[in-house]
């Protein structure tokens, strides 16, 4: 059964999914520190360029499956124009600012 991005228990994931969702770079943006770094199964990716291919160029989806670690581990179904529908695992890490500062994705 799918959790609603409202009822993530993580506000930074909760606002990561929402912006994503909702295709808003600004706000997905506006969640990261400035130094923020990703990976993608397992390699280190180049932010910037990720995002705009994985998520906002290629119309990126999450539906939430599963939330573990105070919200900042997730199972997903993620779709984007480019790949289709997959099962995906998302980690995040939270600064003490409630930025994230390294999001890490992968097939699950």
């Amino acid at each position: 059964m799918t959790i609603q991005p409202a009822k993530l228990s993580d506000p930074a994931v909760r606002a990561f999914v929402g912006a994503v969702n909702a295709h808003d770079r600004d706000a997905f943006l506006a969640l990261l520190t400035p130094d923020a770094t990703m990976s993608d199964d397992g390699s280190d990716r180049d932010l910037a360029e990720w995002i705009d291919r994985e998520i906002f160029s290629s119309h990126g989806h999450m539906e939430v499956d599963r939330e573990s670690n105070g919200g900042r581990a997730l199972v997903a179904r993620y779709s984007n124009d480019a790949w289709g529908e997959m099962r995906t695992r998302w980690t995040f890490t939270v600064g003490e600012d409630g930025r994230i500062a390294r999001f890490e994705t992968g097939q699950a």
